[in-house]
């Protein structure tokens, strides 16, 4: 379990030093819940976030134990190392917005005949409560030919969670290479 620490002080010196001594900077928040501004070490945190199985993950701050799932993030524009992360807490049977990655499944019939794989929207954003939410959602490819593409209407139903983006959105499609 990633553990952190709360930060003391929200002052530009204090953010600076910690950062200096390898922390990454959190912000933890949710609906009824008060904000805990904390610190993780940046490696044990880019760890715990890449081998992580769910969408949410736990971690542990001031004593509390909590399930969070990644918001937003900020990262430095030339290095590419974290700086900031926002990390909202997934509450039991509270509805909440999240961004789940969509992934194609199988090989199209299109990349034979000189097309690419373009995927037009890598995350949707749906509603649910943490219990229903899904890790990914899957689209099969296999009878897609060039010029096809999947619509967000196109996906399947899924139970106890509503898309909250346009049933008109494109999500892959199969293009023509040049």
């Amino acid at each position: 379990m990633l553990e952190g620490i709360v930060r003391e002080s929200m002052a530009k010196s204090a953010t600076k030093a910690l950062r200096r001594d390898g922390y990454l900077i959190a912000n933890i928040y949710g609906k009824g819940f008060e904000n805990i501004n904390a610190a993780f070490k940046s490696n044990e945190y880019i760890r715990t976030v890449r081998k992580k199985e769910t969408i949410a993950f736990p971690v542990k701050v001031a004593g509390q134990e909590l399930n969070v799932v990644v918001q937003g993030y900020e990262s430095h524009a030339v290095t590419g190392n974290l700086l900031h992360v926002d990390l909202m807490v997934a509450q039991a049977g509270v509805e909440t917005k999240f961004s789940i990655p969509v992934v194609p499944v199988g090989e199209a019939k299109g990349l034979k005949n000189k097309g690419l794989l373009h995927m037009a929207k890598e995350r949707l954003t749906v509603k649910c409560t943490p219990e229903n939410l899904l890790n990914k959602i899957e689209v099969d490819v296999t009878e897609m030919d060039t010029g096809d593409s999947k619509l967000v209407r196109d996906l399947p139903e899924l139970e106890n969670i509503t898309i909250l983006d346009a049933d008109r959105v494109a999500l892959i499609s199969i293009i023509k290479a040049k």
